[in-house]
């Protein structure tokens, strides 16, 4: 039977990551980032990456990367997830990675690319809708919206017509999007004319795509939860220590049925999550099944919970101060990236042979 519960190494590496967001990237300096229009907390991701060595964790070490599992990236992402930091973690180190270990690894071209991800000196970034789930069919296309973190790559993987091919991002054109989560920026990006090299042709390539894909959404489901986690217990804080009426407002036995609830679909969530990341690290033949469970379950909980966290904060948690609404837009925002819960659920019943309903039935 398969172990989820977390070893002491990523104990270790969650309080190491846990430690150096909460010194260089707190709410505070969020919020403040945010003001300037550009979320990204300057030298962060050079810590993150180069000096804990987390971009790299995916990367086998011939290729100078940390050669850990889809587990120990899972609880980064835990981590990312209950600081709602702005990093190109999800869309460099696991997406554009996964997606890279899954082409010709003996190729030099994909071999050098390895390489410079896995020391944090390159950030790559899948060109792809953030939106687009694992059982799409990829778009082989130069004019690309809604790519996540591509404000701050700095090379693109472009599908085209005739293969995968990595593109110098400072040749392409950008233009901001007005993203709901404001720590995840979303550009719509223009990659015509513009030179690149090539990677691998076009059928391993969309499946190379599908594969990034797939590990994005599986480890998705990891930030949800963290995101979750952080949620609950600022909310059980400020209910202990926020008094009404001479009693803290958590002892009101409406209050804590709703945050009991909370805590049992956190329970559960975390089951998921966890499933998933070890079903990507053991290569499970049903991990595509795996991951569509955690999606379609961890969305919803991160949402719900983030929305408690908001409510029960009371007229606190609606101020732009209060860190709750990067969260509750970080949940909203991560619930339709990588496919909706409803397009993950018609995989599960794809998946296990239950399709869904004759019309008029």
């Amino acid at each position: 039977m398969t172990d989820l519960l977390y070893s002491g190494t990523e104990d270790d590496l969650r309080a190491t990551v846990r430690s150096l967001l909460a010194d260089r990237a707190g709410p505070q300096v969020l919020l403040g980032r945010i003001e300037t229009g550009d979320p990204y907390v300057p030298g962060l991701w050079k810590s993150l990456a180069g000096e804990i060595g987390t971009a790299g964790l995916l990367v086998p070490e011939k290729f100078g990367g940390q050669g850990a599992s889809h587990r120990e990236a899972a609880v980064v992402l835990e981590e990312l997830g209950r600081a709602v930091t702005p990093v190109p973690f999800l869309t460099g180190a696991v997406m554009a990675t996964e997606t890279l270990l899954a082409l010709d690894t003996e190729s030099a071209p994909v071999a050098e690319l390895l390489d410079a991800l896995a020391n944090g000196r390159t950030v790559a970034v899948l060109a792809v809708p953030f939106s687009t789930a694992p059982a799409a069919e990829p778009e082989a296309t130069d004019t690309v919206t809604a790519v996540a973190d591509a404000a701050c790559a700095d090379v693109l993987l472009v599908l085209r017509a005739d293969g995968l091919y990595a593109v110098p991002a400072a040749g392409a054109r950008t233009e901001a999007l007005t993203p709901l989560d404001l720590t995840r920026p979303l550009s719509a990006v223009d990659t015509s004319g513009v030179a690149g090299t090539r990677l691998a042709d076009e059928r391993p390539a969309r499946a190379a795509i599908r594969r990034g894909l797939l590990t994005g959404a599986g480890l998705l489901a990891s930030e949800q939860l963290g995101l979750a986690e952080w949620c609950l217990e600022e909310t059980v804080r400020h209910t202990r220590e926020r008094y009404q009426f001479n009693r803290p407002v958590g002892s009101f036995q409406a209050l804590k049925h709703r945050m009991a609830q909370c805590w049992l679909e956190v329970v559960n969530a975390r089951a998921a999550a966890r499933a998933a990341a070890d079903a990507l690290a053991t290569a499970d033949p049903d991990a595509a099944l795996t991951v569509a469970v955690a999606q379609a379950y961890c969305a919803k909980v991160a949402v719900h919970v983030a929305e408690e966290c908001v409510q029960l904060h009371g007229g606190i948690g609606m101020t732009w101060e209060h860190p709750a609404h990067l969260a509750l837009k970080r949940a909203k925002s991560a619930q339709v990236a990588l496919g909706s819960a409803g397009s993950h659920q018609d995989t599960i019943a794809s998946l296990v042979g239950l399709p869904a309903p004759a019309a008029g039935v």
